[in-house]
């Protein structure tokens, strides 16, 4: 189903807004009883993200490496626009970015998720509910996805020979997994108004109005994952590096925010192991 165009007076609100500055929605996250249950909500945006693991047989070219695979939903409680039954533009392509951004960009290591070479690794699944789409669902995606794998514990297993021993949280504390970098996406709204500078976290509404997206996934070391802007209006070298600057600045924040939220949540957690 193709969304309404804003109407003029909506037009003109976000337009007077933008000039103001009027505009940032801080994230907050919310952690669930299991670890790997995070809810992710940036202004009316709310996405819940959960993993899971299994131990499964990994692929013959990589019998050395875990197995991680991504998947979203957007159904039809998140907004009208979307349609049920089969997978929206909007789902495809954000399935592709998380893929990109957590995945392919090295985030995770796989060769920690091998027990037994070439013939058990730990496959992770990452699920991605997108709850409620008020704009900006690819950021806020992408916070809570890489926050679960920070948060999720796998079981401690043992081998002895060709035998191995999955051990319960009561019996062994379980560990954390190895990440070698947490990156965080950023989406910035271009505008054809002169006046109207780029704004970054845009509304549903701002993203009707835009004349172009780009993502930029990079994490608090100041290394850029992905860049991804496909199509809209030209952007100039200047104010491509002027961005990733702003970028910078906001991931520092971002990281800082997401180690306290899971500093404070794992204090308040009781683990027993006997």
């Amino acid at each position: 189903m193709r969304p309404p165009s804003p109407s003029i007076p909506e037009k003109k609100f976000i337009y007077d807004t933008l000039k103001q500055s009027l505009r940032l929605d801080a994230p907050s996250l919310t952690f669930g009883p299991e670890l790997g249950w995070v809810e992710c909500a940036m202004g009316k945006t709310r996405v819940i993200a959960q993993l899971d693991a299994k131990m499964v047989k990994p692929l013959p070219e990589r019998p050395f490496e875990g197995i991680i695979t991504i998947h979203s939903e957007i159904s039809p409680m998140a907004s009208p626009d979307y349609e049920p039954g089969r997978p929206s533009e909007e789902e495809v392509t954000l399935t592709r970015m998380l893929d990109k951004v957590l995945r392919r960009s090295d985030a995770i290591d796989k060769e920690s998720l091998c027990i037994l070479a070439g013939q058990r690794v730990w496959q992770l699944r990452l699920t991605v509910h997108v709850l409620a789409d008020a704009g900006n669902i690819l950021d806020c995606s992408c916070l809570a996805g890489i926050v679960a794998f920070k948060h999720f514990r796998k079981p401690e297993v043992e081998v002895i020979g060709d035998e191995v021993i999955v051990h319960s949280p009561s019996e062994r504390a379980p560990i954390s997994l190895a990440i070698h970098h947490t990156p965080f996406c950023l989406t910035f709204a271009f505008f054809p108004d002169a006046l109207t500078r780029p704004v970054v976290d845009p509304s549903l509404l701002e993203q009707r109005l835009s004349a172009g997206l780009m993502s930029i996934a990079m994490n608090a070391q100041r290394e850029i994952c992905v860049l991804h802007k496909a199509g809209g209006v030209p952007t100039a070298p200047e104010e491509v590096q002027r961005l990733i600057n702003v970028a910078c600045i906001l991931v520092k924040d971002l990281d800082k925010l997401v180690d306290a939220r899971l500093r404070e949540d794992w204090e308040g957690r009781k683990v027993e192991v006997r």
